[in-house]
């Protein structure tokens, strides 16, 4: 099933969304928001499910269009947000590109941050910042949500709890993070909020794309007009999902309603693109001892989607513009 929210207060209202993300009908029968669902799973998923084939079979006289305007994202707001760095190729790319060491033991022991989560912003949301000078970036990942993760859960019981599978864009504001980072405690203000894809889906909506913990599909980022990259997620991604969460909760629980990011998705072939500017620019750094590629700019419109093997959106998609802000 297909699930997402309608802007509703703090935390929206919960809907279930067709499968081909043209129609939804309110949850609220069965839960009145997406975290109230997560909080009580195992009721709840069947009849939730239940609604989401009637859906399809045009049973439902309350169903009504799908409109991304009036998204928020699935989750507006979390309990946690842990991003991780899975793909091993950007890690390397970008370090290389500023003469920086791997960090140890980066093959054995995933990387991970925690972002903010109170605020998280719908797929058609601006993105809003005071300054181009910011260096603000796009960057493409698969997140999931999991339900109660007890403290030291082996990765095969992590396996067990995750309830949904979507895409973010997580903003970065690449010329504010080296100082931040140079503090020694890890991002702040280099990290606004991320934007969510219209629709969480439950692993089983995705079929033979979604196995081994990995999503095995590309993941489309155009800047503008230009498709900037389609990598596909199930590529190099060195530590699944649940190796991921295995990671998270190793010295404390984790709550229903917790997502877990990929990172940046990123392949080894160079020729299928970047989903985030700052490794396209470590690319030209490391052929042609400069960046060439700027960053983005007022007024520039970002769309990131993934496709099926029929060529049909699977979150619907994330297109959200620039915008300076003066607050």
């Amino acid at each position: 099933m297909k699930l997402a929210s309608s802007r509703s207060g703090r935390d929206g209202q919960l809907l279930v969304v067709s499968r081909d993300l043209r129609c939804a009908v309110l949850a609220a029968p069965v839960a009145p928001t997406l975290q109230a669902a997560l909080d009580d799973w195992e009721p709840c998923a069947p009849v939730l499910a239940d609604l989401a084939e009637r859906l399809s079979r045009n049973e439902l006289p309350d169903a009504f269009s799908l409109d991304p305007q009036r998204l928020a994202a699935p989750l507006p707001r979390a309990y946690q947000w842990l991003d991780g760095s899975a793909y091993l190729n950007h890690v390397r790319l970008v370090r290389r590109s500023r003469g920086a060491e791997l960090p140890p033991h980066v093959e054995t022991e995933p990387l991970m941050y925690q972002g903010g989560s109170d605020v998280l912003l719908g797929p058609r949301d601006d993105i809003l910042a005071r300054s181009e000078d910011w260096g603000i970036d796009f960057e493409a990942e698969v997140v999931v949500v999991t339900g109660d993760v007890p403290l030291g859960s082996a990765p095969d019981r992590c396996a067990e709890a995750i309830r949904l599978v979507g895409l973010v864009n997580d903003v970065s504001l690449r010329n504010l993070i080296p100082a931040e980072l140079a503090k020694g405690l890890g991002f702040l203000h280099g990290k606004p909020p991320t934007t969510f894809a219209p629709v969480l889906v439950t692993p089983d909506e995705l079929g033979d794309a979604w196995k081994d913990g990995r999503l095995h599909l590309p993941l489309r980022v155009h800047r503008g007009d230009e498709l900037f990259g389609a990598p596909n997620a199930g590529v190099g991604m060195a530590f699944g999902f649940p190796e991921l969460i295995a990671h998270a909760a190793r010295t404390r629980p984790l709550s229903a309603g917790t997502i877990v990011g990929s990172g940046t998705v990123s392949n080894g072939d160079a020729s299928v693109g970047s989903c985030c500017i700052a490794e396209r620019r470590a690319l030209e750094i490391l052929a042609h001892g400069e960046a060439r590629t700027p960053y983005l700019r007022f007024g520039e419109q970002v769309r990131i989607e993934m496709l099926d093997a029929r060529g049909e959106s699977v979150f619907g998609a994330i297109d959200q513009a620039v915008v300076e802000t003066g607050t």
